[in-house]
Parts: C-alpha cells; structure tokens; sequence
C-alpha cells in the first residue's frame, strides 16, 4: 500500500497560505560514480514560491500526540539507490544502544578506583578560531546537547563498523580545559570502534494500524504576526524520480524526530515519577558494581534493594518553586514585571549590550545550560498551556546559532554513544540518574540502562561515576561519530568556483580582486591531502578549464551548446589542490587578463549551473558563484520586474521568484550534498528574488554588493576582499543534517533559514558554516502539567573537512510557569524580536509588505494591551509596559524602519530581497546590530568600566540612543552596524555620502515615511486604549 503523504490539518491562524508541495528529495548517492544523472522532481505545483526561508513541519495524520513515536523502517544497506517501503517496519536498535544484562568488565573495581585506560576512548578539546568581533565565549563553563541517530547494523551493510576510526587530531594543542588536568586523558589510540553488545532481534513486533489523528484546536484569538507561515515546502515525503515514496537514509541516521519507532517496554508506569532533573546521586556501596542491573526499566526506584539497604538518592527539584535564597527570587520577580511608563522613561535603552535573560531555574542546573549565543528561547519561562501562550500574545520558538566557532569545546570520542532508546535524545546534563544503572530521558521520559562502558570517567579516570562524565556535564559537546553515522565514506573538500566573465562582469572590475584573494588564501582554504578544487567562467557560452598533471598551462575547453549541456574531460576539471597547486596559482592569475576585450553581454547563469551540478554529483561540495547581472540566454534566463518609480507601492513589489528553475536546480543540489553561495555584484536590477533560491534550498549564503566597481566604489571592493577572505578560511561542515527535539507536549512546526526539509523535521544542510543561523517557531501541544522543567535539544551531523564525521550537540533547560505574569517575566525580546523578523518576512512572501507591518505593529499593541489587562492590577495612564518588554516598541519601531520592511523609493528590490536573505540567515547577535546598531562616542573614552584583556586596556563606552539629539558637533561616535561600522566625525562631517546612511539608522528620529520613537508610542497606546 503507498504510503500516504503527512498533512497538517487546518492551519491555526489567518496567515495567507501559499501551499508548495514539493515532495521532492532525491536520495544520495552511495558511490562516488561519475555516470550520476541529475534527477527531476516527480511533480512541481504551479504555485507561486515564497523565497522567505521558512520550510512548515506538518503534524503527522497518524501522529498520537507529543512523546508517541510512529513507525520509521530501519535502513536496510545502502546502495545508492531507493528502496521502496511497503509499509512500517519495526526498527532493530544499533548494537551499541542494546540494553542486554550488564558485562562485568575484566577484574573488579571498588568504586573510587581507577581501572585500566580504556584505549579506544580519548577526550580532547579543540581550540576553534574566533571570528573578529565576536564575544568571548564561556563554553568552557556552559554545557550543551544536540542530536542524531546511528542507523541499525545491519548484515550485508556497506559501512562495516571497523572500517572507519577516529582519533585525536595530529597536532592537536595540549588536552587543557575546565574539566580535566593536562595529562590526564588516555593517550590518543586509534581502535575500530566495534559494537560494544552483539546484535539483536527489534523489540515486539511493529505495531498495526496507524495511531488516531489529533483533535485540532481551534484558531487562537486574534494575534497577527504569532502565527505560522503555511508555506507547505517541506513535505513529509521524500519521493523518487518516477514519484514513489521512498526510505530517506539520512533520516534513519539521525532517526528519532516525530516519527520514530516506539519500543514496547514495561516504562510507562514510570511516566508519572516525579519529573525533575538531576544530574548525581550518593556513592554506592562497595559490591554493587558487580551486580546486574537491579531491576527492570519500569520498575519503581523504591523498590530497588540495595545490599546496605541504602534508599535511593532523593534529586532535588529544580524547578521555579524550588529556588534557593541566593537566587533572590523576590527581588528578581520586582524587577521583571516592573511597571515602565514607556511615555515618561524616555532613557529606558541600557548602556551596556542588553544581555540574553537568565531562566529561573537552580542555580547547579543553572550553571549547566546552554550558553544563549547558541541556543536561545522567546521565553525563558514556558507557558503550560497553550491557552496560556494565546492569552501572552507572544511568540514561542527557539533561535539557533550551531557551529558557531568557539574557543573552547569538548570533543569526545568513544564507540559508543549514549541516546534514549525511544526518542534518541543524546544524553545530557538533565536527564535523570536512578540510580547508577539507570537514567531517564528529560525528552520522553523513558528510562534506560547505563552501557557498562559508560560507567568509566575517561576525565577522572574511575569507575561507577558516569554522572561525571564530559556528556552530562556539557550542555554544548562534540562527539566523533562512529561509522553507523554514515551513508558512505566521509566525502572530500570539493570547492568548484564559477564566474561571469562578460563585459559587464569584465567592466566592474571584480576577477582581479576575487583572483587575488584567493591566491592569497590558497593554502588557507579548509581541508586536507584530499581536497580539489575547479573553475568554470561563463559568458554566453560555457567555459571549462583542464588543469590535468602534466601541462605547462591550464587548457580552456568551451562549450557553446547551452540547451544540453555536457561535461568534458571530467576526470580534469576537478583536480587535488596539493598536487597541481602551480597551475591553478598560473590559472588564478591570468584568469582576470584572458576576457579584457570580451564584448559578450549576455549571460547564461542557469546552463553554467546545470553544468555545475553534474560536475560536482558524484562528491558533493560547494559551489561558489560570481554574477553581474540578469541571466539572459538559455535556462533560467530572466526579464526585469523592477520599475523604480513604484517602489513605494508595496502592492506591487515582486518578493516571490519568476521562475521555479532556481528552487528545482537548488533541490537537486541539497540531494547531491551540494551547496551554491551566490556572490551578486550588481548595478542594475538582478532578481535576487529568483536568483536566490538557488542558495535558500541548497544551505548555502547570499552576498551581495550594490554597484560593484573596482575604481567607483572603493568601499565595496574593501568589502568583498574582507568578506571572501572570511569565506574561504572559515570552517565548513559538509553533507549534514540537524535535528532539533524537544520535551513530551511541545512541538515545533515551522523552521525559518537556508535548508531543506527532509522527513518533517530533519533540515538538509549540504553545507552548514559557522556564520548561519536557525530560527523555529513552536506550540505547547499537550499540557505540560506536572513538570518542572523542559529541555530542547539540537544535534548537527557533520563531515568536517579534515573527513570526520561528527556531531555537535547543545541541550538547553527552561522552566514550566503557571501564571500568566510569570510568562512576562521571562520574555526574551531581543529573541521575540528575531523571531517576528522572520515571520514577518514570510508574510512579506505570502501575502504583501504592508500585512507585514501591520503584523508587525499589531505583535506589540496585543502584548501590552494583555499585560494591561491581565497583569496590571492598578491601572496607570499613559503606555505601560513590564520591564522584560520595555525595548520591545523600540525593537519593532527598528524593524520597520529597516530595508526589509521600510517603505519609501529610496530601497531597490534586490536591496531589500537581501536584507530579507540576512533576516532568515544571520544569527540573532548580528540581526539585532543589523536592525538596532549601537552607538558610542569615541572622542572622550575613560578607563571607567574597561576591560584588561592580554595587558591591553579596552574601553567601554557606554551605549547611546539612536537620535541625532545625542549627536555633538564636537564629538566622535562610532556605530556597530553588524556587517558595517561607520565613524562620525562631527565637524568634518560635510556631505558624505556615508553621512545620510549613518543617519538612517537613527531609529528614534522621525523620516519621511516613518514616525519618530515619541510618535510611535504614542499610536501604540491610543490602539492599547481602544
């Protein structure tokens, strides 16, 4: 029987919808075969495409509701081609996941010894660059968790298990870091990393029938902007080129998203057991170690006998009722739900960067949570209900920072890797020790066994301590995956570069910077002995460069037929970077001479792409293009939609693609594990809003640089040297894939940023880079009645590009809140902020600008007028908001005023279609400068406040509102725009061009087509007051 596509029943808002399902994810190839045809998807829907980066996550027909799992057939041996599923199949656990009787390792160990060095285990930090600008990380100190399952060990698999090891990295600096002494790790040893059990039949037989469909509830009351995108882009299917549905292998390798496979086992008695975290219990008695584990999953922990007739560990409850007197719960809660009369306070902006709210939460599990730069919540006090969420008119959704570099974090390698056998949350510092034997899941609740090699500490080297081990006391790790985690052999660093070479592109100017920095960056690009690189230009014909071992110069080969495009001499065009490094340095710098007297105008963007992709199908990698204009022969060529005289009609502006070439070709990419960055240098309208989609759906990045001119636009040229130099050096993660759980009740149905939807909720991130952030919006499902606490967790399978295949994890911990003040006491706004940003740039998509900003103005007026009328028990004049909230009208006063969402003639298209791209795809620190610079007068800096950093005094001057009032002829500021810093210099000021873009981000100010801070608060309370 074909399986049925997932739907999501009624949508539970007003939103335009702009259904897309495209049901299209071509399977990856097993092989490395040049003969790699491209697929077509079985069927494109004629509706429009929105480019907004959100992807919905349908709740599953025969999904049961948060914590039941569905049916996931397990991976059979892969092939490189599809299997079709007749239908569920229960899934066979992976080896080192199956909880048999436990296996007395040789000799005894009296608890506190220390046994042998287990020698395939090694625990090792790598220091990781820091990017300019960015803050000091404290990982060393804050713990995280993510997400990915290894895929069942079947017989005849093509990844045996011994064929892939991992070890330190040669070189690597001294193992030192805030969990461990220098030397006391166990020597790096490579060992196969062989299953620690033999393997066993599923648990029960596969259930029948599918579980009832959910009640839907009903439409929550009026709030714009809180309300998901239906953008139907994600379809629960993945489809093979003749349109069946087929087994997606990446999903069963990382597994455990809504549709795992449930595993019958006495646990759900254990369901209603006090559901509070904790992290360590008492030292057992001496014998105990040697015993099987003392009872079945679903037996009560009181019934446990203990040889010394010990009671079990009693875990101290860590929710926001159990605070401790150094909290200052009191002084905390006064302070949060502070009345502020927006009117009368007019200097409410800190002088210090606002920094992300601390959860209410015990301060021992406090000190455990993920650092807020890289995982992040709305609300730091979660709502129980769904109706309590509704009555807030706030947002709920988590924004994402993954790779983001970091100066310390722990990476452990070890052939097993502990995950829930129901939900596979990797475990954490919250999950819940019964005893030494056993923990339970802070997702789903299932208790689970302890793997008898989980019992060692590698780091303080003792036995019956694995509460202590670096993966519950880290809420942000790296593990070194094991060979279950891969569909092949970890692929290559394939970097292919593609570049408009007619007039136009010749005229800007832009080969010779592009061709420089990449001669000057060469030898930085990530890698190793296997990296390869290609080139391809691009004019009305299509131009290949031979750089085969053994030639004096790089050989041009040309192919003029843009209709059906082949590649010649494959085996030449993508060659080993180490091995021919003089002729590609040759080709790098005669490539800016070669096409000086070109008068070819036209381009062929979409043929030059087509051949691309083929050339890079059979490794995966990343394609890097160059382009100057509108693409106007062969496929994908396109017209203007630009008329500048209507740019303030926001009606009429085109933010949705032309054409669905790009979305197709970009889909065949992310099946490929293949990523397109788009680098547009452009004086004329480009349509950045079809060109786009082929890096949105690909993972990949947009650049863009307005009237581009080597000699017109100096500051331009300044920028793309120092903006691709970062490009090249940075790390890369190639063919991942990300995964984000969360607690039994909560559920998460829409994703925002450049990916794929995969399976419902596994992202496809053919590429993933350290500058690219997530965001997700989600509902409380079920009542979180009972609990204390939730976690969230996101897990990034990746290759690095040493050829290791890793995964990052980070778990975050919030509290359950009952009341609906509390809910405001925990609002995150520069979170709620981020996260309306990219809800309203899918309603820009879906439906018009000025439904955006309606949405937008209407998010705020909801918020204070239900915190006037719930919270206030006095009611006071004038505009009042919580101090939690009190930057919120400025935040979106900000927003409007910003390109994506500013109306006006001053703002071209594709202008405004790339700040839009920055919106889905920046993380949130760089959002905020982006939309809310800071800025500080630099002329009378004081050590008042100064940080010591290398002996070196830095200043810290304090922040100042953005309104011209604060502006001295006299002084010097500086303004942190994000991407882009402006110096003021009073006097000298003059006419600079850069002077009225420096003024434009003085948000306070009024403009012509925008209101000033004072105006805007005062429409904010006369809707408030309605």
């Amino acid at each position: 029987m074909a399986q049925q596509p997932y739907s999501n029943g009624p949508v539970q808002n007003q939103l335009v919808q702009s259904p897309d399902g495209q049901g299209y994810s071509p399977a990856v190839p097993g092989s490395y075969s040049h003969q790699m045809p491209a697929k077509v998807p079985p069927h494109q829907s004629s509706g429009q495409y929105s480019y907004s980066g959100s992807q919905n996550v349908s709740q599953l027909n025969n999904y049961q509701g948060p914590g039941q799992t569905l049916n996931r057939p397990p991976v059979a041996a892969f092939s490189g081609s599809p299997v079709q599923q007749p239908g569920p199949v229960s899934q066979a656990l992976p080896p080192a996941l199956q909880n048999s009787a436990a296996v007395s390792c040789a000799g005894t160990f009296p608890p506190g010894a220390s046994p042998p060095v287990l020698s395939n285990w090694q625990y090792s930090q790598t220091p990781v660059s820091q990017p300019l600008g960015a803050q000091t990380s404290h990982l060393a100190h804050v713990p995280g968790t993510g997400s990915a399952q290894p895929p069942s060990s079947l017989p005849g698999s093509t990844n045996p298990a011994e064929t892939y090891q991992y070890a330190a990295s040669p070189g690597a600096p001294p193992l030192q870091n805030s969990y461990m002494k220098p030397g006391s790790a166990p020597p790096p040893v490579t060992q196969p990393l062989t299953p620690l059990h033999p393997p066993r039949p599923p648990l029960g037989p596969p259930p029948v029938g599918g579980p009832p469909r959910p009640p839907v509830a009903g439409p929550p009351s009026a709030q714009s902007l809180l309300k998901s995108a239906a953008n139907q882009e994600g379809d629960a299917r993945s489809a093979a080129s003749d349109g069946s549905v087929v087994q997606n292998s990446y999903d069963a390798i990382e597994g455990g998203g809504l549709t795992a496979t449930p595993h019958h086992s006495p646990a759900a008695p254990n369901l209603k057991m006090n559901r509070s975290v904790g992290y360590s219990y008492p030292a057992l008695p001496p014998g105990y170690q040697h015993t099987s584990p003392p009872g079945a999953p679903g037996m009560n922990a009181s019934a446990l006998q203990y040889p010394d007739g010990s009671k079990h560990f009693h875990q101290p409850a860590l929710g926001t009722n159990h605070l401790t007197a150094s909290m200052a719960g009191l002084s905390l809660q006064q302070e949060g739900l502070r009345p502020v009369n927006l009117l009368q306070e007019r200097n409410i902006l800190p002088t210090t960067l606002l920094k992300a709210p601390v959860p209410n939460l015990h301060e021992d599990i406090q000190k455990l949570n993920c650092n807020p730069e890289l995982f992040r919540c709305t609300l730091t006090n979660i709502p129980q209900t769904q109706a309590l969420l509704n009555k807030a008119k706030l947002p709920l959704g988590l924004l994402l920072h993954p790779f983001k570099d970091l100066s310390q974090l722990p990476v452990v390698t070890s052939s097993i890797i502990v995950r829930c056998r129901s939900c596979r949350t990797y475990i954490n510092p919250f999950v819940s020790f019964l005893d030494q034997r056993r923990w339970k899941c802070n997702l789903c609740y299932r208790v689970n066994d302890v793997p008898e090699e989980f019992l060692y500490n590698p780091v303080t080297r003792v036995y019956g301590e694995p509460h202590k081990r670096p993966e519950v006391q880290n809420a942000t790790i790296e593990f070194m995956a094991p060979s279950e985690y891969m569909l092949r052999p970890p692929q290559p660093p394939v970097y292919l570069f593609v570049f408009d070479v007619s007039h136009n592109a010749v005229e800007t100017g832009y080969l010779n910077t592009v061709c420089q920095t990449l001669l000057d960056n060469l030898d930085s690009l990530p890698g190793n002995t296997r990296t390869k690189i290609g080139f391809i230009t691009f004019d009305s014909t299509i131009h290949f460069y031979s750089l085969q071992e053994g030639l004096s110069q790089p050989q041009m080969l040309i192919v003029s037929d843009i209709e059906d495009v082949f590649i010649p001499m494959p085996e030449n065009l993508l060659v080993n970077l180490n091995e021919n490094k003089e002729l590609i340095q040759d080709l790098l710098r005669t490539l800016p001479q070669m096409f000086t007297k070109s008068l070819e105008t036209h381009s062929a963007l979409g043929p030059a792409l087509q051949a691309a992709f083929k050339l890079m199908s059979p490794t995966g990698g990343r394609i890097t293009v160059f382009q100057t204009q509108l693409p106007s022969v062969g496929m994908g060529a396109l017209k203007s939609r630009e008329e500048p005289n209507q740019r303030a009609t926001a009606k009429d502006i085109h933010l949705t693609p032309s054409t669905d070439f790009y979305k197709k070709l970009a889909l065949d990419c992310s099946g490929q594990q293949v990523a397109v960055d788009l680098f547009l240098l452009s004086g004329q309208y480009s349509d950045l809003a079809s060109l786009g989609c082929i890096s949105r759906y690909s993972a990949g990045s947009v650049y863009y640089y307005q009237s581009y001119h080597h000699k017109h636009n100096p500051v331009q040229v300044e920028k793309l040297q120092k903006e691709l130099k970062r490009y090249l050096t940075r790390k890369i993660g190639f063919e991942a894939v990300m995964r984000i759980r969360c607690t039994k009740g909560l559920s998460i149905h829409t994703f925002h940023g450049n990916f794929f939807v995969r399976s419902t909720d596994l992202l496809s991130l053919p590429n993933v880079n350290p500058d690219a952030g997530y965001a997700v919006q989600m509902s409380v499902e079920e009542s979180l009645t009972d609990m204390q606490v939730v976690s969230f967790q996101s897990a990034l399978l990746y290759t690095s590009s040493k050829g290791e295949r890793r995964i990052r994890v980070h778990t975050m911990c919030l509290p359950v809140v009952t009341t609906l003040s509390e809910v405001y006491l925990g609002a995150d706004v520069q979170a709620i902020t981020g996260l309306l940003a990219n809800m309203a740039v899918d309603r820009s998509v879906s439906a018009t600008l000025s439904d955006a900003r309606d949405a937008l103005v209407n998010a705020v007026i909801d918020s204070l007028a239900a915190y006037r009328s719930s919270v206030l028990s006095i009611q006071q004049p004038g505009l009042t908001a919580p101090f939690s909230l009190r930057l919120f009208p400025l935040y979106i006063l900000a927003l409007l005023k910003q390109k994506s969402f500013q109306t006006g003639t001053n703002t071209r298209l594709d202008e405004r279609i790339f700040t839009m791209c920055q919106v889905k795809n920046q993380p949130l620190v760089y959002l905020m400068l982006m939309t809310h610079p800071s800025l500080y007068r630099v002329d009378s800096l004081t050590d008042e406040g100064a940080l010591n950093i290398n002996d070196r005094t830095i200043p810290q001057p304090p922040l100042l509102q953005l309104s011209v009032e604060k502006l001295s002829r006299d002084g010097a500021y500086l303004m942190d725009a994000g991407s882009v810093m402006f110096l003021w210099i009073g006097k000298n000021c003059g006419q600079s061009p850069l002077k009225s873009i420096f003024l434009q981000n003085m948000i306070e100010d009024r403009t012509e087509s925008a209101l000033s801070y004072y105006e805007f608060l005062l429409h904010i309370q006369q809707q408030v007051n309605k």
